[in-house]
């Protein structure tokens, strides 16, 4: 069944928060992972839609970040888990929610036409402390890596409109074997095999940025330090996950 471009949003960064709050987690920090869904047809660039903006550009957005997508179904299971309805269609900072089409059902490099646009998975999404900042709890982004529901980026071959309802077209796929839970298997295993990583850093469709990354991973041994990146400011995190 082709995917279905269910819901479609876009925000700019805003800040929440009390600066002097007693629980970290209630803090003043700054996002655009609060996006509003968009009603009609938008215009699809190769940076990304028209009106959304990233509120941290080194980690977000650019060519081969243009469109976040999250799989609706993936909601569903954080609500019965975590016990948070809260958690619907638009809480991970997406731009298109997708129905029918899961991290396990596509590749790197797979190319899909949604409207008039033409699109590219680029690569996984890394999950960072945000989300988790959002819903209150604090492991969120290790139980995203874990479970391998982090959603993906698309790159834009095509620019174009495209509108809620929607179809996903599978135009070609050259990578099947690095589906985006394989990926993430791969990427964020705690004793992660090196030759698996290097032949994922070679994949020539995976997002240069993110070889990089793995190439460095793989010059350290496999070892890296993902503390930063999964809690940031949202606890003290001595104690909180290994070095890996």
């Amino acid at each position: 069944m082709d995917g279905i471009l269910k819901q479609i949003f876009i925000g700019v960064p805003k800040t929440v928060g009390e600066q002097h709050a007693v629980n970290v987690m209630d803090r003043e920090w700054t996002s655009a992972i609060f996006k509003e869904p968009v009603h009609g047809p938008i215009w699809v660039s190769k940076t990304g839609l028209s009106g959304d903006d990233q509120g941290d550009k080194k980690n977000h957005g650019g060519p081969e970040k243009a469109v976040f997508a999250y799989p609706s179904q993936n909601y569903l299971y954080w609500q019965k888990e975590l016990g948070k309805p809260e958690m619907t269609d638009g809480g991970m900072g997406e731009n298109f929610v997708i129905e029918n089409m899961t991290e396990d059902a596509i590749s790197i490099g797979d190319i899909f036409q949604v409207g008039e646009v033409i699109v590219q998975v680029s690569q996984p999404r890394q999950p960072c402390w945000k989300p988790a900042r959002r819903f209150k709890v604090k492991t969120l982004a290790l139980q995203l890596q874990t479970t391998g529901r982090t959603g993906w980026y698309f790159r834009v071959l095509q620019e174009g409109f495209v509108e809620a309802g929607q179809s996903f077209t599978l135009l070609e796929r050259p990578f099947p074997q690095w589906k985006i839970q394989t990926c993430n298997e791969i990427i964020h295993a705690k004793t992660p095999d090196l030759q698996q990583l290097k032949e994922l850093a070679d994949c020539e469709l995976l997002a240069p940025k993110m070889r990089t990354t793995l190439e460095e991973r793989l010059a350290n041994g496999g070892n890296v330090d993902i503390r930063s990146r999964v809690f940031g400011p949202n606890e003290s995190f001595e104690n909180n996950v290994e070095k890996r």
